[in-house]
């Protein structure tokens, strides 16, 4: 079935975004799995030779730096991975920021993209929501409602804190690397003692994992709306869902809810199993970061280009 285009804009327009978009997709998808692949391999990376080692008795909580003209003795390429998170992430946040002003080509029946759902303006296309409680009066993009909590969430998560303060703020680049900022304040005042509202935006996130995974049932059906297909999207679909779903289940403040403020797990045998599941999953929370962050925006686009009309979304039934 082919999916069709939103109507809006020209068909001079659909016929030049359809040139394109091959591309797009074609270049989008090298780039982002190469990315992903690297970023990847790199959390895996240990510093192959650290030559410096500081006595316990010298880490002071106070005073001034130790006074070391090198930035640092390592010898091995140190630098690769900041870098390619650095990369990584400009990738995502150019890539996503142009789809939620773009405000088109975001529904192709019964598939919706996950930067638009739920789709809470009046000015949706017809047949993305039931429930619109913003008015004519919203004349911006609708993923501009639902996209800060998502982004919150993964703004304040520990992993992602680390990798952009490392990567963006040097603080620092990485092990046995000295940084460039002369005191360490941590998140104690404005604006990153804003980061303790993480556990808020995980709740959040995980009511927007339940309306894709709602989402995900939707596209069981055809162009039509007749149940019981199943097509390409719906897999695509599915596979976001479900790296979505992952990615939050191991995250640290799942596992402090789970287990956390416990001074007996053998009087909490259920929570215990459930911390020990949790746990599990939190050792490779890295990986769904990464996976679940390129796998929402490859979603994205592959709904895109079937409701652009540049791909056919295939039904296997």
């Amino acid at each position: 079935m082919k999916g069709s285009a939103m109507g809006l804009g020209s068909a001079e327009a659909v016929a030049a975004q359809g040139l394109l978009s091959p591309y797009v997709f074609g270049a989008f998808s090298m780039v982002a799995l190469v990315a992903l692949l690297a970023v990847t391999a790199l959390l895996k990376v240990e510093p192959s030779r650290v030559v410096a080692t500081v006595p316990a008795k010298v880490l002071v909580p106070e005073g001034p730096r130790a006074d070391i003209k090198e930035r640092t003795l390592r010898t091995d390429r140190w630098w690769l991975q900041p870098a390619m998170i650095v990369a990584a992430l400009l990738a995502f946040i150019v890539y996503s920021t142009w789809r939620a002003f773009e405000n088109a080509y975001y529904f192709a029946e019964p598939l919706i993209s996950p930067f638009y759902s739920p789709c809470l303006a009046t000015s949706c296309v017809a047949g993305t929501s039931v429930w619109t409680p913003f008015g004519s009066w919203w004349v911006l993009s609708p993923a501009l409602l639902i996209l800060i909590f998502p982004l919150g969430f993964r703004m304040t998560c520990y992993y992602y804190r680390k990798s952009y303060y490392r990567s963006f703020w040097l603080s620092p680049p990485a092990c046995a690397v000295s940084e460039p900022h002369k005191k360490y304040t941590g998140e104690t005042r404005e604006p990153l003692i804003l980061q303790n509202s993480h556990r808020y935006f995980f709740i959040a996130g995980l009511i927007f994992n339940v309306i894709l995974t709602y989402d995900v049932l939707l596209a069981l059906r055809n162009g039509e709306g007749e149940w019981g297909h199943l097509s390409v999207g719906t897999l695509v679909l599915a596979a976001n869902a479900t790296f979505l779903w992952l990615y939050s289940m191991s995250c640290h403040t799942c596992r402090h809810i789970m287990g956390g403020r416990i001074k007996n797990f053998s009087a909490h045998p259920v929570r215990y199993r459930f911390w020990t599941y949790v746990s599990k999953l939190n050792a490779h929370h890295p990986k769904f970061a990464w996976i679940s962050l390129f796998g929402v925006a490859l979603a994205d686009l592959y709904v895109r280009e079937v409701a652009a009309g540049t791909i056919t979304n295939f039904y296997f039934f």
